[in-house]
């Protein structure tokens, strides 16, 4: 019988597992939009609903909460700050996953995860301040 058996193993161990949830939670909140396979996506969607309800507590235990799931400060310093103001009318629903068709190379369903609402320059903004201070440190 199936008695408690409640989410995917994706084939990867349990500390596997948590581990690449915290890092693809700290990529949703750093871009706020991600591309992932379709059933790692629907594993993160209710993670990450669960982080922002944290964040809109708002409180020290929550941070601490957040910080032991996602594991990167800077992170949790946007979830809380940015993302729980943002929230802090909605009640649930935080995120949208849309299928994005298959991978070329082994053909898995892939798909989109997004935060409802989300800031759109937020993708790839840390990437571009990086490589235009990388740019600066070449003319140099």
């Amino acid at each position: 019988m199936r008695h408690g058996i409640a989410h995917r193993k994706l084939n990867k161990t349990s500390s596997h597992r948590k581990a690449m949830f915290a890092n693809m939670a700290a990529s949703l909140i750093t871009h706020e939009q991600i591309t992932t396979t379709l059933p790692k996506a629907k594993e993160m969607a209710p993670l990450m609903d669960k982080l922002i309800t944290l964040a809109k507590k708002g409180d020290l235990s929550a941070r601490r909460q957040a910080i032991s799931k996602v594991r990167d400060e800077d992170a949790v310093r946007k979830l809380f700050d940015v993302m729980g103001d943002r929230y802090k009318d909605r009640s649930g629903g935080y995120t949208r996953v849309m299928k994005a068709g298959f991978r070329q190379g082994d053909n898995a369903p892939v798909a989109v995860l997004e935060l409802v609402d989300r800031d759109e320059t937020a993708k790839g903004a840390a990437d571009k301040v990086r490589h235009q201070a990388e740019l600066d440190a070449m003319d140099e």
